[in-house]
């Protein structure tokens, strides 16, 4: 990917060797351990977990952490990625009439406060849609690349790219629609929902990938392959059966490998908006 000359993000918020302070759960340790253990191999979407937190965590201040050349080569990469959402969407938005409202990306590591309560980075990169914030730990792309075989520098891209989607579905109405439609439902129909979110996501990084590579050719020759790799490796049956050796669709929250690769090459193939409607496609 040609990222080097691209512009910097302003929205970074660096959280990097910041300690966080203890969390409370329902239900102890080992909930604690089934929670993160869950979300981790069976990818379920962290704010369903988050949700179920009851304690709070606090900060206290910074260790002596210092990064390595690796890690600030890597911070300034997503900051090049996150500047390139931002002008993709922006002129997406103006096309339809609208203002695109940014979103910071918070750096951290470990565990970090969030408005959606305290997150580990057992969890993986995650949205919260209450203060608008994408978070990543950047050893989630060290974990992509070497216990998911899904490595490269567009691999990484589609990680980002897909979580400001989730931000686009925010500003859009589409996370409240969804949040509105699962009340009252049973848990494979939230389920259900929660899939057909996430494949939009998919399909919105691929539409970002589609706009930058018309506006700023950014593509190198494997990088798509690298992004569909990623794509599939974080499927949920993928993940199911490399966690537990078997598979349970009703539990799904996130779509297939086969799911997640088609609705990504639609983005990037189509780079329209309205080929991302996922709700209405049965």
């Amino acid at each position: 990917m040609r990222w080097k000359t691209g512009r910097r993000s302003s929205n970074i918020e660096d959280q990097r060797g910041r300690r966080a302070g203890p969390v409370a759960f329902k239900g102890g340790i080992g909930t604690i351990v089934l929670v993160l253990a869950a979300s981790y191999f069976l990818g379920i979407n962290p704010l369903d977990i988050l949700m179920m937190q009851t304690g709070t965590g606090t900060d206290v201040g910074q260790t002596n952490w210092k990064p390595s050349p690796e890690e600030e080569h890597m911070a300034d990469f997503v900051s090049v990625v996150l500047a390139d959402t931002e002008d993709t969407w922006k002129e997406i938005f103006r096309q339809a009439g609208k203002t695109y409202q940014e979103p910071n990306l918070v750096l951290y590591s470990g565990a970090v406060q969030s408005a959606c309560g305290m997150s580990s980075a057992a969890m993986g990169p995650f949205y919260c849609p209450g203060d608008r914030k994408v978070y990543i730990d950047l050893a989630f792309f060290d974990e992509l690349r070497r216990r998911h075989g899904a490595p490269g520098d567009f691999a990484q891209a589609y990680v980002i790219a897909h979580e400001v989607g989730h931000h686009v579905q925010n500003l859009l109405g589409i996370s409240d629609q969804v949040q509105s439609e699962q009340r009252g439902l049973g848990k494979a129909e939230v389920n259900a929902l929660s899939v057909k979110l996430e494949l939009q996501a998919d399909c919105f990084a691929g539409l970002w990938g589609n706009h930058a590579e018309r506006s700023r050719q950014v593509l190198e020759e494997g990088d798509i392959e690298e992004a569909l790799n990623a794509a599939s490796a974080i499927g949920d049956d993928r993940l199911q059966k490399q966690g537990s050796g078997y598979v349970v669709p009703e539990t799904f929250t996130h779509g297939t490998s086969r799911q997640r690769v088609e609705w990504f090459k639609r983005g990037i193939e189509r780079g329209d908006i309205g080929s991302c409607d996922t709700f209405g496609s049965g």
